[in-house]
């Protein structure tokens, strides 16, 4: 059987929704997702609606396709990356998930806000697993998928 490129399309869009799957089946199993977290799935939920428009597209928008896909899991690498360094301290995440909210107004505005607001570090990893976060198993996955659509841009 021929790989051809509209089958690498169509099988990244299938493995980013798989990933999302689960990711999805972690936070099921009591595993929160930061504000960063939630950022690194944007490039799988684009990467579903591209692949697919791309595996069905004429044939002469299918290199195109492809070379978004690939740019986008560079993108997606580099915020696997980013919040990975942010989990090890080699640099400050986003004062949003890495601190308190913003300030109160008053003690008793101060206690509500305790009572609501919840959050969920960045710089704190859920799980690891074999030594690595999910921001880091994202990197690797997304270096895979922006290689997987780079030999598609080749074959196209």
């Amino acid at each position: 059987m021929r790989i051809t490129p509209r089958t690498i399309a169509l099988s990244i869009a299938l493995i980013a929704a798989a990933t999302l799957a689960g990711a999805w089946g972690f936070e099921w199993a009591g595993f929160r997702a930061c504000e960063l977290c939630y950022l690194q799935r944007k490039p799988y939920y684009a990467a579903i609606a591209l692949g697919l428009a791309t595996a069905f597209a004429p044939a002469r928008a299918t290199k195109a396709g492809l070379a978004l896909l690939a740019l986008l899991f560079l993108v997606s690498l580099g915020l696997g990356i980013y919040h990975s360094g942010v989990e090890w301290g080699a640099w400050a995440g986003p004062t949003t998930c890495t601190g308190a909210g913003g300030p109160a107004g008053s003690v008793g505005d101060m206690m509500k806000q305790l009572e609501t607001f919840e959050v969920v570090r960045c710089d704190q990893p859920a799980l690891r697993i074999l030594g690595l976060s999910l921001a880091g198993w994202n990197a690797i996955l997304s270096s895979a998928l922006a290689a997987l659509a780079a030999a598609g841009v080749k074959r196209a």
